[in-house]
């Protein structure tokens, strides 16, 4: 907000009603209310924050960092309605989301990652049998969300 304020652009900050008086609500030219404290009734709340764009006008969204700016189902409802997401598009949310997926992608790209195990592992034999291949101390993560040990 302070570098579209220094360019003169318009901005509109949404906000829970405890975050009324927070510091991004404070810097922008409007502020809409989108809900109550609970994240999942406001700020994650797409349509509501959506409704909060076209009402304004806006032209584009930055999802802020966490709650949307993860979310590919998002992204690609602020494009369908013909406003820039500023971030990442919908495909790389995706990729990214997927841990195995994002490694591989960060390989091919040379970007150096932590070794490790890059596929998934279905039992808690075979996470031992990983473990002991690649040594000691392992992180085993979720990959897309979901750990099915």
């Amino acid at each position: 907000m302070r570098t579209c304020n220094k360019l003169g652009i318009n901005t509109v900050a949404v906000h829970s009603t405890a975050d009324a008086r927070a510091i991004h609500v404070k810097l922008a030219d409007e502020a809409i209310c989108i809900g109550p404290p609970a994240s999942l009734l406001s700020y994650l709340d797409v349509e509501k924050v959506l409704n909060a764009a076209k009402s304004t006008g806006a032209q584009a969204i930055h999802p802020g960092y966490g709650f949307l700016s993860e979310n590919s189902t998002f992204s690609r409802k602020v494009n369908d309605l013909g406003m820039k997401f500023i971030g990442p598009g919908a495909s790389a949310v995706e990729a990214m989301g997927d841990k195995i997926m994002s490694k591989i992608i960060a390989s091919k790209a040379n970007v150096n990652t932590i070794p490790g195990y890059n596929d998934s592992v279905n039992s808690p034999e075979q996470a031992i049998e990983v473990a002991n291949q690649i040594g000691y101390p392992v992180m085993i993560k979720a990959t897309a969300g979901k750990l099915k040990l």
